[in-house]
């Protein structure tokens, strides 16, 4: 009996994650030597077996995994979690271990609870076999599926005719309709409309995730069931050895992907060693993708070191690389995190990457940046510092700054590459700005620009009302010809007149409500250097 488990279940782990095809593995032996032995010493008893499944949990070393930063121990971590999704068991590491994971396409899959413990991993990313392959996948054994019957939508439509057996999400596209058309440095022809939502079993939409496009046309939709058990990831030190590649936009996963709903991270690690003159970009060693309703806590991150390349309009570009990336994901917090490296010291790109996502939480993080790429609707920072590159961001809703220090260009930067747009108002209270163009003279509260000649795949907004209480902006070292900060940069300083016309008009503020701004120079809070283009806007104080 203990023989015929060995073969099933070294064959199960072969064909699910080494992707060699059953019919393909050689005759003599039934597995090839090398990982028939592997399997053999990494396999446990029935004993064994039936204790693990008494106790609830099952270690890395009960799958052979030798824990001494020396050997590949990813075979045992793969074989660890299948047989842990197998009996609904909790994943340990090993107290003190030191995992070595190298450079073979091996992802663990994990579907229960997983306490890392104290045990450090180490990602060696110098020699890889597949750089999209992460290490570990926190995924659903959810199904997803595809309803026939779905082939139009309506912006902030609120039911979608379907049953489902329970809250869902679902991700919906039309290919025919391209959004985001990026301008400048890394121009590109934009993306097909996107959006994803939450749905309960009888389709109706959560009014916190709202369809926020029409869609004439539905070319694909994915609905994916949300788990209703909660998993947690817990502990770990995990290090990665950088790779040495070309600067080019060939990023990196080789990290921890969560792709199921209702996930807890808490007390993770990550550091970054031997970066180099010269490497390729990182897509998030936590990257958040088609979920909701994910927390990541008490977990410490480290921000890459910051490459030129060449973008595709054929001139340098900084390369973003990222330790958090999140797309297509919905209620997504992360809470007393921070990372290892100066938030303020440049030669480290930001913390965070985002697109497709909708209300997006920093609560008592330290971060060099919050940025939202392709778009977020509804955010919140609050009892947070970030640093060198603030807050970045495109979007709907409801933007809320609190009790935060800021220490960017901008309070708040609209990209201009994606046209600087915000369909909706922003709140800021209780917030201290600290400028790093203080000594250029030029000091901001709303950054971005948008000259109304580029067509961005949507008609662009600037926030139709912007509420700021009790600000400090601490603009002291100013030089002598600084006439103080303002509220809005100069969007468009060829808008200087009525002559001006804009291909694609961008819709100016209504309403700037202000409560207890002071800055340290005594300097009185100006709108803009633009006054033509701001001369509209209703100022109440």
């Amino acid at each position: 009996m203990k023989r015929v488990y060995l073969i099933i279940f070294s064959l199960v782990f072969l064909c699910n994650f080494t992707q060699i095809s059953c019919q393909t593995l050689p005759d003599k032996g039934i597995l090839p030597d090398e990982t028939q032995s592997e399997s053999k010493k990494g396999t446990p008893s029935q004993d064994d077996i039936k204790k693990f499944i008494a106790n609830g949990w099952v270690r890395y070393s009960d799958f052979g995994a030798k824990g001494d930063g020396k050997t590949d121990d990813m075979t045992a971590i793969v074989a660890t979690h299948l047989f842990a999704n197998q009996h609904n068991l909790t994943v340990k590491g090993d107290d003190k271990a030191t995992y070595y994971i190298g450079a073979r396409k091996l992802t663990a899959d994990v579907r229960t609870n997983t306490d890392f413990g104290t045990a450090s991993f180490m990602i060696d990313d110098t020699h890889v076999e597949d750089r999209n392959a992460h290490i570990f996948s926190v995924n659903s054994g959810k199904q997803s599926f595809k309803p026939a019957n779905i082939t139009s939508l309506k912006r902030n439509q609120q039911k979608l005719d379907i049953s489902l057996p329970g809250s869902c999400l679902v991700t919906v596209t039309d290919s025919n309709v391209k959004r985001y058309i990026r301008y400048g440095a890394n121009q590109n022809n934009g993306s097909a409309q996107t959006d994803v939502f939450v749905v309960d079993k009888n389709g109706v939409v959560d009014a916190n995730t709202p369809i926020i496009w029409d869609f004439d046309q539905v070319t694909d939709i994915v609905v994916l069931p949300i788990d209703e058990t909660e998993l947690t990831i817990t502990g770990g030190k995990f290090t990665t050895i950088a790779n040495r590649e070309d600067s080019k936009y060939s990023y990196y996963a080789r990290g921890i992907a969560i792709k199921r709903s209702n996930v807890i991270v808490d007390g993770l690690e990550h550091r970054i060693t031997d970066e180099g003159e010269h490497g390729a970009p990182y897509g998030g060693f936590i990257s958040i993708t088609n979920c909701a309703h994910i927390t990541v806590k008490n977990t410490i991150l480290t921000g890459h070191k910051v490459y030129q390349t060449i973008g595709s309009a054929g001139v340098p570009v900084s390369m973003g690389t990222y330790d958090i990336n999140i797309n297509r994901a919905l209620n997504i917090t992360f809470e007393n995190c921070s990372q290892t490296n100066d938030i303020n010291n440049s030669a480290y790109w930001g913390i965070m990457g985002s697109n497709y996502c909708k209300n997006l939480v920093y609560d008592h993080c330290t971060f060099s940046r919050f940025d939202a790429h392709m778009g977020v609707a509804n955010a919140t920072i609050r009892n947070s510092t970030l640093g060198h590159q603030g807050i970045n961001a495109i979007g709907s809703g409801t933007f809320i700054v609190e009790n935060s220090t800021i220490r960017g260009n901008n309070l708040i930067n609209l990209r201009s590459d994606y046209g600087s747009t915000w369909e909706g108002e922003f709140i800021i209270r209780d917030c201290i700005f600290v400028p790093r163009s203080v000594k250029s003279g030029s000091v901001n509260l709303i950054g971005g620009s948008n000259s109304g000649q580029h067509d961005f795949g949507y008609t662009c907004y600037m926030p139709e009302k912007i509420t700021i209480e009790n600000l400090k902006i601490e603009d002291a070292g100013h030089p002598e010809t600084y006439m103080g900060p303002a509220i809005f940069a100069n969007f468009n300083k060829q808008m200087v007149d009525e002559t001006y016309v804009e291909k694609y008009p961008y819709i100016i503020t209504k309403e700037v409500i202000l409560k207890n701004v002071t800055a340290e120079s005594g300097k009185p809070l100006r709108v803009s250097d633009n006054g033509y283009m701001f001369k509209d806007v209703t100022i109440n104080r």
